[in-house]
């Protein structure tokens, strides 16, 4: 059986949420043009503490604009983890997606 994503409990893991930015776009070339696959907003969390919220927003969610610390929700949160390896050592990168962001 293959784990392809894990459904948070979005108020004891991440609480209270609140916008913190733009992160990045990801754009590949498709038939000779640019198109855009994806774009992640960066969020506070008031559990979460240690780091930003990245999560990762597909393209059809669109372009979205909130002010500074608006007070967000996310839509149909789920967690993916990659894996990768340095040298001899292995490590997981867990990446928070979401259908969309709406306010809160």
């Amino acid at each position: 059986m293959e784990l392809k994503y894990v459904i948070p409990n979005m108020e004891k893991t991440f609480g209270n949420l609140e916008y913190a930015g733009e992160g990045k776009v990801e754009q590949r070339r498709i038939n000779g043009r640019m198109t855009t696959l994806s774009r992640s907003y960066n969020l506070y969390s008031d559990i979460q503490r240690a780091d930003d919220i990245e999560v990762v927003l597909p393209n059809e969610a669109g372009e979205k604009f909130f002010e500074h610390e608006d007070k967000v929700k996310l839509v149909n949160a789920r967690i993916t983890a990659e894996g990768y390896k340095i040298g001899d050592r292995g490590f997981t990168n867990y990446i928070l997606h979401a259908d969309n962001i709406v306010k809160a």
